[in-house]
C-alpha cells in the first residue's frame, strides 16, 4: 500500500510540475499615494505548490529509507531508546526540587555528561566515562591549587599567575593529544582536562566559593557517568567484545565464499554464466576485510574495559584479535591479486583440462580450513578435522608442483620444436599461448601462498584458543 501511495504522489508531483511550467505567471498592480502605480509579474508563486510537494516527496523518501536502515539494523533503534531514557532519567534533576538543590543547580552538567559520553557500545561508554570522570577530578584538583596559590600573591598577581598556568597546562595537554598511544586511549580526557581547567581556574578569579564549584561539578559528573554505564550495561548492551569476535567470524566466511567463487569463475567452462550465477556479495566480499584494520583497533581498545560477559572473561586476550585480523587481511590481498587475474583472462580450454581439478580441490581444501577455524575461534576449542584438511591441502600443493613441471618440460618440448619449424620456414611462431601459461602460474603461486599464509592463520587460532581456555 505504501509502494503504490509513494508512486502516485511520484506521479502527482511530476503533473504539477508540467501545470507550473505551462501556466501564465501571476500579474497585480500596486498604487502609490502620488498617483503612480507599477505592475509586478511573479515567476516564483506558481511554482511554489510544486517545490511544496517536492519537499514533502524528500521527506517521504528519507522516511523510505530511514525505515529500510532500521529494520536492517535494529540494534540501533534501541541504542536510540537508551539515550532517550538515560536524557529522561537525567532531566529528573530539574523536575524533582531535592535533587536540584543537591547538585547546586548545576544539572547542566550531568545532561552533557549523557549526550556527550553514552556510546553505541558498553566499552566505548565505559571508556568515555571514565576519561570524563578522571580528567574532571584531575583538572578541577589542579584548578583549585592553582587559584590557592594565586591568591597568596596578591590582587596584582593573581590574574598572572592564573593566565600563566592557563597557558602551560593547555598547551600541555593539547600537545600530548598529539601522541599516538595518548589519542588512541585518552584523547576525550585530554579535552574534558583542558576545559575543566580552564573554567574553573578562570572562575575562581569572580567565583566567592571555588571548592564548592567544584565540587558540583565533579558530583554532576558522576551522576551523569553513572546513569550511561548503568543503561548501557543493564538496558539491551551490545558489547564490543562480541562485536569484534563477530567481525573476526564474518571476515573468515566471507575470505573462504571469495577464495571460492573465483578460482570457479576463472577455471570452469561456463565462467561467464558463473559471474552472473554467482552472487556479488560474494565475489567482493573480501573487499570489507581490506577495511577492516580501523574498526577492529577501536573494538578491541573498548573490549579492554568491559567486565566479563557471556563467554568472554575479564583477561580475554584481546590483542590476539589484532594478530588474527592481520593475517586476514594479508589473506584478503591474496584474493584481491587473484579477483585481477579473472577480471583479465580466461583460461585455454587446453590448461584448464590440467589445472582445474589440482586448483578447484586446493582452492576448497583452504576455504574448508577457513570454515573449521570459524568453529574454533566460535568455540575455543580445536576442530579434529583441520588436521585432515591441512593435509589434503599439503597433498593438493603437492600435485600443483608436480602438474607446473610438467607443463614447463611440455612447453620446452613444445616451444624448441616450433622454433626449428620456423627456421626453416614451415610454421609461424605463436606466443599467445604463453601469455595464458604465465596467468595460470600466477594463479597457482598466488594458490601457494594461500596455502602459506593459511597455516599461519592455523597457528594464530590455535594460541588464541589456548589463551582464551587458560583464562577462564
Amino acid at each position: 500500500m505504501y509502494k503504490y501511495t509513494y508512486t502516485y504522489l511520484r506521479i502527482y508531483i511530476l503533473h504539477r510540475s508540467n501545470m507550473a511550467k505551462e501556466s501564465e505567471p501571476w500579474e497585480w498592480r500596486m498604487s502609490f499615494p502620488d498617483g503612480m502605480s507599477m505592475l509586478f509579474i511573479s515567476e516564483c508563486i506558481p511554482h511554489t505548490p510544486g517545490f511544496i510537494v517536492g519537499l514533502l516527496f524528500k521527506s517521504l523518501e528519507l522516511m523510505q529509507s530511514g525505515w529500510r536502515y532500521g529494520t536492517s539494523e535494529p540494534r540501533k533503534i534501541i541504542h536510540c531508546f537508551k539515550v532517550g531514557m538515560a536524557m529522561c532519567l537525567v532531566s529528573l534533576l530539574y523536575y524533582v526540587n531535592p535533587l536540584y538543590e543537591g547538585v547546586g543547580g548545576n544539572a547542566m552538567w550531568a545532561v552533557l555528561t549523557v549526550v556527550v559520553a553514552f556510546e553505541y557500545t558498553v566499552g566505548a561508554t565505559i571508556c568515555k566515562c571514565v576519561n570524563r570522570t578522571t580528567a574532571t577530578f584531575i583538572a578541577g584538583a589542579l584548578g583549585v591549587g592553582v587559584h590557592w596559590v594565586a591568591t597568596r600573591f596578591g590582587k596584582a598577581w593573581e590574574p598572572i599567575i592564573l593566565q600563566g598556568s592557563v597557558f602551560v597546562f593547555a598547551s600541555s595537554a593539547t600537545f600530548l593529544r598529539f601522541l599516538p598511544s595518548v589519542k588512541k586511549h585518552f584523547d576525550h580526557g585530554a579535552l574534558i582536562f583542558i576545559f575543566t581547567f580552564i573554567l574553573i581556574s578562570v572562575s575562581g578569579y569572580r567565583v566567592p566559593d571555588l571548592f564548592d564549584f567544584a565540587q558540583h561539578r565533579l558530583s554532576n559528573v558522576a551522576i551523569g557517568t553513572s546513569i550511561c554505564v548503568v543503561t548501557s550495561i543493564f538496558c539491551c548492551p551490545v558489547w564490543a567484545g562480541n562485536e569484534l569476535h563477530s567481525l573476526i567470524l564474518n571476515n573468515m566466511e566471507k575470505l573462504a565464499d571469495s577464495l571460492d567463487a573465483y578460482v570457479a569463475v576463472y577455471l570452469r567452462d561456463d565462467a561467464d554464466d558463473m559471474k552472473k550465477e554467482a552472487s556479488k556479495e560474494k565475489l567482493v566480499g573480501y573487499r570489507s576485510v581490506l577495511d577492516s584494520m580501523s574498526t577492529e583497533e577501536s573494538l578491541v581498545n573498548y573490549a579492554r574495559w568491559e567486565p566479563a560477559h557471556g563467554g568472554f572473561s575479564f583477561k580475554h586476550p584481546w590483542k590476539d584479535y589484532l594478530e588474527l585480523g592481520t593475517l586476514l587481511r594479508s589473506y584478503a590481498n591474496c584474493i584481491d591479486a587473484l579477483s585481477g587475474i579473472v577480471s583479465d583472462t580466461k583460461a585455454p580450454a587446453f590448461l584448464k583440462m590440467q589445472f582445474s581439478t589440482v586448483c578447484l580441490k586446493l582452492s576448497l581444501n583452504s576455504s574448508a580450513v577457513l570454515r573449521e577455524l570459524v568453529v574454533v575461534v566460535r568455540t575455543s576449542a580445536e576442530s579434529p578435522k583441520i588436521g585432515l584438511r591441512l593435509n589434503e591441502m599439503c597433498v593438493a600443493v603437492q600435485e600443483l608442483h608436480n602438474a607446473l613441471k610438467a607443463l614447463s618440460n611440455q612447453n620446452t618440448v613444445a616451444t624448441e620444436t616450433k622454433a626449428e619449424e620456423f627456421s626453416e620456414g614451415k610454421g609461424e611462431l605463436n606466443v599467445l599461448p604463453f601469455v595464458a601459461i604465465v596467468q595460470l602460474v600466477t594463479l597457482s603461486s598466488l594458490l601457494i601462498e594461500i596455502v602459506a599464509r593459511t597455516e599461519k592463520l592455523v597457528k594464530a587460532v590455535n594460541i588464541l584458543a589456548h589463551k582464551v581456555t587458560s583464562s577462564e
